[in-house]
């Protein structure tokens, strides 16, 4: 009795929720031609909430109608060191207000916004900025050094192709930049012109992904998806209200923060709460201090504040509701009991992917359901390959068994690729169901799954990524790249990288197995010196595995299936030295019993 009591109750709750999920439906996509844009749209957010607050940050607050009169000044200060239409401008900065200054005056004047990772330095940073075509960079007062070391290489040379955006410290403008802040004092406040003239189909956002193979490529994101992104995920996920307050900080560079984050609430009439990063012992006392009731989230961050020891804060707070990715199973309970959070709306997609889920429906450890014509097909993990039946098409897996995910590419679910040609033609599979079909590859592994009553509707579950790319702390990580890198080291004569389980922690570790003469002799001093100057925090290895040889196949591809499930563990390895980078640590330790108990445990501080 007490079950059938609370599947009526369920049924109740879901027909309940359906009726949120209409006003999405309604959306229509623009076509590319249509007047609109993020720039257009955020000033009739302006227009509709003039007076309600729109920002705080390091203890300013800005209103819609202020925060638009400086982005309007700061436009044009841009406009007159040339960055015109269709121009491609590099945004390299932390997250703060100047972040979402710059972005907006720059999408106002229809030029695109490169958002670069700002922990990338060398060659990383000087291919993502040239993938874009960018003639100008916006540079933070904080990543000055990193454009600097870099300027020769990115051959900017006019003299305003370095914009400089001071912070709250007390640095002066280098003299090979314009001080932006320093010229806005004249300039008028009015809207731009120009703005209600861009259309859907330009491009607003280059957002970068790693990818399987290779550098990070230059993802398109056009206005007209940028708007649905904020837009429809929005009214599902977090269903915005202009009284709505957000807590963000999450990167604003990622698609993540910047569209069913920051976007969402801004063309909504919603506020902001913006922080540079995360910090776990300050999250209850600011969620309590700026009311804010909605959370953008990877679940990495869930983690942490699910470890944390009880906060005086985190009871009767008023965080109503979630929306974000990756937030594991076996935290996701633990995480909405204890914190009493009502919904949690995950998510799933890509900056580049022509389909996304969203966990309308409230349902427990679930991506939730999509609009998109999507096939889940039977996939080789061990060679890395979509299997083809005799008719060589792909075959769909039956409910319950993990399949690479497939989305169909229509007129309304595009794939508007990257700037590298090649690499978009990779994404792309041909003859899947019938002859002469194409489908987005996801690269990801996704299974179905029954989550009770949904109107019929499929709900699904991410399980893994396949191939060269594993995910540690939010970030992607292309082991190609970070093994061109350690290939570089004088000693290492070849590098096999792949992604390892840390217990207690979201997503996999990079370990590498090294190919090296002699282990007892091999410099790990410079190893480390190597990794540090060329690598982001997220792509260096955390384990290093020496080896006289690498194993391939016999058309000399690296065997990884072995290493990966040998992971570091001391008694699976043989003779193999094994070393790890602790916590905060400047270099590499060989792995003693101590840490590797500490690592098993989950107690290891990663």
């Amino acid at each position: 009795m007490l079950e059938k009591i609370r599947k009526i109750k369920e049924i109740a709750r879901v027909f309940g929720e359906m009726r949120h999920l209409l006003p999405a439906l309604n959306f229509k996509m623009p076509s590319h031609e249509e007047a609109i844009s993020v720039g257009s749209a955020f000033e009739d957010a302006v227009a509709a909430h003039p007076d309600r607050t729109m920002l705080f940050f390091e203890g300013r607050e800005w209103t819609y109608s202020e925060f638009n009169q400086w982005v309007n000044r700061f436009a044009r200060v841009l406009q007159a060191r040339g960055v015109t239409r269709g121009d491609s401008v590099a945004l390299l900065m932390e997250n703060r207000a100047e972040f979402i200054l710059s972005l907006l005056a720059t999408l106002k004047l229809g030029a695109s916004c490169a958002l670069i990772n700002n922990s990338l330095t060398g060659t990383g940073l000087v291919h993502c900025v040239q993938a874009a075509g960018a003639k100008h960079i916006i540079v933070g007062d904080e990543r000055t050094s990193v454009i600097e070391a870099s300027r020769e290489a990115l051959a900017l040379s006019d003299f305003g192709a370095y914009l400089w955006c001071s912070d709250s410290g007390t640095s002066t403008c280098p003299d090979w930049c314009v001080d932006l802040k320093a010229e806005m004092a004249d300039q008028r406040v009015e809207n731009i012109p120009i703005t209600r003239e861009i259309t859907a189909g330009e491009v607003a956002f280059y957002i970068y992904t790693s990818g399987t193979t290779g550098l990070p490529k230059a993802a398109i994101m056009l206005h007209r998806k940028a708007l649905a992104a904020s837009t429809v995920l929005g009214r599902l996920g977090f269903r915005v209200k202009p009284s709505d307050r957000l807590y963000l900080c999450l990167p604003i560079y990622h698609i993540t923060g910047l569209g069913p984050g920051l976007l969402a609430f801004i063309l909504s009439g919603g506020s902001v709460f913006l922080r540079r990063q995360f910090s776990a012992s300050k999250f209850w006392s600011e969620v309590q201090q700026f009311k804010t009731n909605s959370f953008i989230y990877v679940g990495e961050l869930c983690r942490y504040l699910n470890q944390q020891p009880e906060h005086p804060q985190e009871k009767n707070n008023p965080l109503e509701k979630m929306l974000g990715n990756g937030l594991r199973p076996d935290v996701w309970d633990a995480f909405k009991t204890r914190f009493e959070v009502a919904r949690i709306c995950e998510i799933y997609g890509s900056s580049e992917g022509n389909v996304s889920f969203a966990n309308f429906f409230n349902k427990d450890k679930t991506i939730g359901a999509t609009f998109a014509k999507v096939a889940l097909v039977a996939y080789d993990q061990e060679n890395d390959e979509i299997l083809r039946n005799e008719e060589g098409h792909c075959t769909e897996v039956p409910a319950g068994t993990p399949g690479l995910l497939l989305g169909e590419i229509t007129s309304d679910y595009a794939f508007d690729g990257y700037t590298n040609k090649d690499a978009t033609g990779k994404k792309v599979v041909h003859d899947v169901l019938k002859a002469g079909d194409q489908w987005f590859d996801t690269g990801d592994l996704i299974r179905e799954i029954d989550v009770g009553f949904a109107f019929g509707i499929r709900h699904f579950q991410f399980v893994d990524r396949t191939g060269d790319t594993f995910r540690w702390r939010s970030e992607n990580v292309s082991t190609n790249e970070v093994a061109e890198v350690l290939n570089q080291h004088p000693q290492v004569h070849l590098s096999n990288v792949y992604g390892v389980e840390v217990p207690g922690c979201e997503g996999k570790a990079g370990m590498v197995a090294l190919a090296v003469d002699s282990p007892d002799t091999f410099d790990m001093t410079g190893f480390s010196r190597l990794v540090d100057a060329e690598l982001p925090v997220y792509a260096r290895p955390l384990f290093i595995r020496l080896q006289a040889s690498l194993e391939t196949t016999g058309t000399f591809k690296l065997v990884k299936t072995e290493l990966r499930a040998q992971s570091f563990h001391l008694d699976q390895v043989g003779q193999d030295a094994i070393y790890v980078r602790p916590p905060k640590a400047e270099s590499y330790q060989r792995l003693d019993d101590n840490f590797y108990q500490s690592l098993c445990s989950g107690t290891a501080g990663y």
